[in-house]
């Protein structure tokens, strides 16, 4: 199939489905006599994988390392101690992220609630 058969069956735009190939997701093959990308039937649920991985918050490069040891659409990984490291230093990060964002939060709110105060005392 074609890359537009590819986004019509997955919902993911043709521009995506070229930057999941040039990170090295997806591999078409090159028509003989017309040069497109063509796909088999099997990058349909590669593409699915690659949008649920991405969805779970993982890079393309922590799906390029993981995606030869994916299977299924949920997807599922084989059971492997290295994708286990990986996973777990993607939530660490993840982690980091979100008590950073809290800790923003917190601060934010404190601006808002002194600024809010400040308007209401008289002057």
């Amino acid at each position: 199939m074609l890359i537009g058969e590819l986004s019509r069956r997955t919902g993911v735009r043709t521009h995506q489905l070229r930057y999941y190939e040039s990170q090295g997701l997806l591999q078409p093959r090159r028509g003989r006599h017309s040069g497109y990308r063509e796909y088999t039937d099997e990058a349909v649920l590669t593409v699915h994988q690659i949008r649920r991985l991405l969805e779970a918050g993982l890079s393309t490069d922590d799906i390029a390392y993981l995606l030869p040891c994916v299977t299924g659409p949920t997807p599922e990984m084989a059971p492997c101690q290295e994708i286990v490291d990986t996973l777990r230093a993607r939530l660490a990060t993840l982690d980091d992220r979100l008590n950073t964002l809290a800790g923003s939060r917190e601060s934010l709110a404190a601006y808002i609630s002194a600024t809010e105060q400040r308007l209401t005392q008289p002057a």
